[in-house]
């Protein structure tokens, strides 16, 4: 395992700490002030792989469970952050999730508080180097089977990872899955979508020549502002739990550091918007038999038809797409009761 200045020199830019106003410490101090919130039985730790990268791991078990047999009996709902997140995102939802199961929360391989390895540049590879981290972390905690819910660029690491070990899932959660979709015939690399919010339009508008999120790290001591400008929905998401900056500070902390995993994310992409290896085209390898559920929030950027393109290249499988309303691309934040509601329902559903 790589110490902080170790990971800092395999990117060149080992004089990068003095000028960002950030470090691993600081990335911890903010998760643990969002992490103080949850309510019920919290475990946390790093999962060591066999090639000795670690991966932040979070459980959260319902306290009135914590002498009972029940949780070890259910499966697990294990959850998959997006580009740029992170464990502590999901705070509105770990407590509301707990109380009939584990729920298992980690940081990707190169994000947040986990280990940033080298990500190779072609697309297949980069995809497997996740993919497989994932495998072996479920190896590493005994996970027989689970319900898989990823967001984002999670939805597409979890539906890469549905489709070669099948067998460890029991029903597959898509939250405003990114990297479907190809790249529109008219529309040429580095296009954004129709409604696309700033924040997005900005970060394409450079994704082409750099990492996706360079322009934080390059903006120095000023980028915490940096991200509160172009992200100020995340403190409103958040502020009935936190009236000062703790959301954006955490969101500069996971992307001020070594870029490892937004190396792997650019080698997926096409663009911010497309992936390079479209996942409609590999969408009908799932099983017929794995339950798949599509989560789209009504104001996302997101096209929400997609999720009726994965039901048609399944046509003898569960396969269904709900539609949050009064949500954007962050529907767990967005509308977090709803969210809940539909998420503890599918798990309901399994046990």
């Amino acid at each position: 395992m790589q110490d902080e200045s170790e990971r800092e020199s395999v990117s060149g830019w080992g004089w990068w700490p003095s000028w960002r106003p950030t470090s691993l410490s600081l990335l911890k101090s903010s998760e643990s002030k969002i992490l103080d919130c949850i309510q019920n039985d919290l475990w946390a730790r790093f999962v060591s792989l066999p090639n000795q990268d670690r991966i932040w791991t979070l459980s959260v078990t319902h306290k009135s469970f914590h002498n009972a047999l029940k949780p070890a009996a259910q499966t697990p709902l294990v959850m998959v952050h997006g580009f740029g997140g992170g464990v502590a995102l999901w705070i509105r939802n770990l407590d509301p999730l707990c109380r009939s199961r584990p729920v298992i929360a980690f940081d990707l391989l190169g994000f947040g508080r986990s280990s940033r390895p080298r990500f190779p540049l072609d697309p297949v590879q980069a995809e497997q180097k996740s993919v497989v981290s994932i495998e072996h972390w479920r190896q590493t905690l005994c996970l027989e089977k689970m319900v898989l819910l990823g967001h984002s660029l999670g939805g597409y690491l979890a539906t890469s990872y549905a489709i070669q070990y099948p067998e460890r899932v029991k029903h597959l959660i898509l939250v405003d899955p990114w990297g479907f979709p190809p790249v529109p015939v008219d529309e040429g690399t580095g296009a954004a979508r129709p409604g696309c919010p700033r924040w997005v339009e900005a970060i394409i508008s450079v994704v082409t020549l750099f990492n996706p999120l360079a322009v934080i790290r390059a903006a120095g001591p000023w980028g915490p502002k940096l991200v509160h400008r172009f992200r100020p929905d995340f403190k409103r998401k958040f502020e009935d739990l936190f009236d000062d900056d703790t959301m954006t500070q955490y969101l500069y902390h996971c992307n001020a550091q070594t870029p490892s995993g937004e190396v792997g994310f650019w080698a997926m992409s096409e663009s911010f918007g497309w992936a390079k290896r479209p996942m409609l085209d590999r969408v009908h390898l799932l099983p017929p038999e794995l339950p798949v559920t599509l989560v789209y929030g009504g104001r996302s950027w997101m096209d929400s038809t997609t999720g009726q393109k994965v039901a048609q290249l399944r046509p003898n499988s569960y396969t269904r797409t709900v539609v949050i309303e009064g949500a954007a691309h962050h529907v767990y934040a967005d509308q977090p009761e709803e969210f809940n509601r539909v998420v503890q329902s599918i798990c309901d559903s399994v046990d």
